[in-house]
């Protein structure tokens, strides 16, 4: 069985972060070797919040992952929360990346024009040499601006946001994702551009007026397995899209509270579901 290094936090209540990413990969038939770097009582958004961080112990498992000379078919990293961090899991790239495998950086900096409580101008650079190591990255447009130093509080248009695709993979990821891209006749937009055959791709899908946590957590983990997969960029983004889609449209018929996250456990079936046809554009 094919196997995902996952570095990400792990919240004991919410969807985000681990509890999102290793049951989509999981469900997609891949066996996912978390590399916690913090644990949560619940995730950062839920007010008073307790965190257990785990600097010191991502370094001792790792040790202990090259005693066992542990390899993997994909490196997938998210949310880091100082530049220790970030360091490390640099270092783990170098360890544990090679020819037959892929990385996968979530690049979690900032949402809405601003970053992220504790996130800082260094930890912002520490993310670009990340994903200047990475195969693939996912940022939202906030974090592709602060990635390609752009102030992400001015309106972007459809066309500058392909662009930012374009320069974005010039730091090295071969494949760039932008989520929550400018709409398009009043539909949500991703984005994505290969640098090795130059095309750039659209998906857009119906926007719903609602956000939930771990959405990212759970579009950049199907890229993922999608891309162990062997599947193209534009059809990973559509079945990306997609189960994002269906997952908003299970929950928010629901009276729960949005903090709680997708009902991602009424939608996993799709994911090893045909998808019901292709709506991604070239462009």
């Amino acid at each position: 069985m094919r196997k995902v290094a996952a570095i990400h936090d792990l919240s004991g209540y919410g969807r985000a972060s681990l509890t999102v990413v290793i049951p989509v990969l999981s469900h997609m038939g891949y066996q996912v070797c978390p590399l916690p770097t913090a644990v949560l009582s619940a995730h950062s958004e839920y007010a008073g919040f307790r965190s257990l961080d785990l600097t010191g112990f991502m370094s001792e498992s790792i040790a202990h992952w090259k005693t066992l000379g542990l390899t993997f078919d994909a490196i997938y990293s998210g949310y880091l929360a100082s530049e220790r961090q970030m360091e490390i899991v640099e270092g783990f790239f170098r360890e544990f990346g090679n020819e037959r495998n892929f990385i996968v950086v979530d690049p979690v900096v900032g949402d809405r024009g601003t970053l992220y409580p504790g996130m800082t101008a260094e930890m912002v650079k520490g993310m670009r040499r990340l994903c200047a190591r990475a195969g693939v990255i996912t940022p939202n447009l906030t974090e592709a601006a602060f990635l390609l130093g752009r102030d992400p509080r001015e309106e972007t248009t459809p066309e500058e946001a392909a662009r930012w695709c374009r320069e974005l993979s010039e730091m090295g990821p071969e494949r760039v994702i932008i989520t929550s891209a400018p709409r398009v006749n009043g539909r949500n937009a991703t984005l994505a551009h290969d640098r090795k055959d130059g095309r750039t791709w659209r998906v857009t899908s119906e926007h719903v007026p609602v956000a939930y946590p771990g959405t990212g957590d759970a579009f950049a983990s199907v890229i993922t397995g999608c891309m162990l997969n062997g599947e193209s960029l534009p059809e990973a983004i559509d079945r990306a899209v997609y189960f994002i889609q269906m997952g908003i449209k299970a929950t928010f018929g629901h009276a729960g509270n949005p903090l709680d996250g997708m009902d991602q456990e009424r939608v996993l079936h799709y994911l090893n579901a045909p998808l019901p046809c292709y709506n991604y554009e070239l462009i």
